[in-house]
């Protein structure tokens, strides 16, 4: 019996390409297939996550929501990665920048996740994981960055599980480490990837600094982040 569609999404079998480009915000995800994708396709669109396939020049690729935090896209990567034969997975998000060198509009790429999250309970590893993305994904969206000329910051970032964090020092102490922004998805992709011997990489438009206060709006976050879209369309 076929494991798809499924309670979250209602592609069916072959819909989704190979790549899959996962903004946080479904209609982000809306905006990247009718601003990019030529003949972009809805192939699913429950609770509104919605997910497109279409083609970037010339080559197939999909984009689709992931929802806010670890559980979230711990559930739509899992079902890519294992039942829909997706390879790799490209987070494309906002984050708050930790460190003075990162600035608001910043590319990050994600080369490690520190969690304080407890997502790795369920593989029973007799340690402690460390969430990493794929070299070959990182190196080649570092050089089409560099093609294109846009600024990237690589380094470890902060996958959260929480947004209004009760302990007031948790991000400094985080910053004390050299971590450079904080978000909350990236570790989840990360570990999916790593069990399903599939691809993932992380990267982030820099949307607040947490210690300047300097910060984007609503808006701007949907529809501001054409650099970093333009990498990971790049990487299909």
């Amino acid at each position: 019996m076929s494991k798809i569609p499924t309670p979250h999404n209602g592609g069916k079998e072959g819909d989704f390409a190979k790549t899959v480009l996962m903004p946080g915000d479904p209609l982000r995800a809306k905006y990247i297939a009718e601003t990019y994708l030529e003949n972009p396709r809805l192939v699913t669109a429950v609770r509104n996550m919605f997910g497109y396939t279409g083609t970037y020049h010339g080559k197939e690729i999909s984009v689709m929501g992931a929802g806010m935090g670890m559980p979230s896209i711990g559930i739509y990567s899992y079902e890519l990665f294992n039942f829909y034969d997706v390879e790799n997975i490209i987070r494309i998000g906002s984050a708050g920048a930790l460190q003075d060198h990162v600035k608001v509009m910043d590319v990050v790429v994600g080369m490690g996740a520190c969690t304080d999250s407890n997502y790795a309970y369920q593989f029973g590893l007799p340690g402690t994981f460390a969430p990493t993305t794929d070299y070959g994904l990182m190196s080649k969206a570092i050089a089409v960055a560099e093609k294109q000329g846009t600024h990237v910051v690589v380094g470890n970032v902060l996958s959260s599980d929480v947004f209004y964090n009760a302990k007031s020092d948790a991000n400094d102490l985080w910053r004390s480490m050299g971590v450079l922004a904080v978000e909350m998805e990236a570790a989840a992709l990360y570990m999916n990837a790593a069990k399903a011997g599939k691809k993932a990489l992380c990267l982030l438009t820099i949307s607040d600094h947490i210690y300047t206060g300097e910060a984007l709006s609503a808006e701007e976050r949907q529809v501001g982040f054409g650099k970093m879209m333009e990498i990971a369309l790049e990487l299909a």
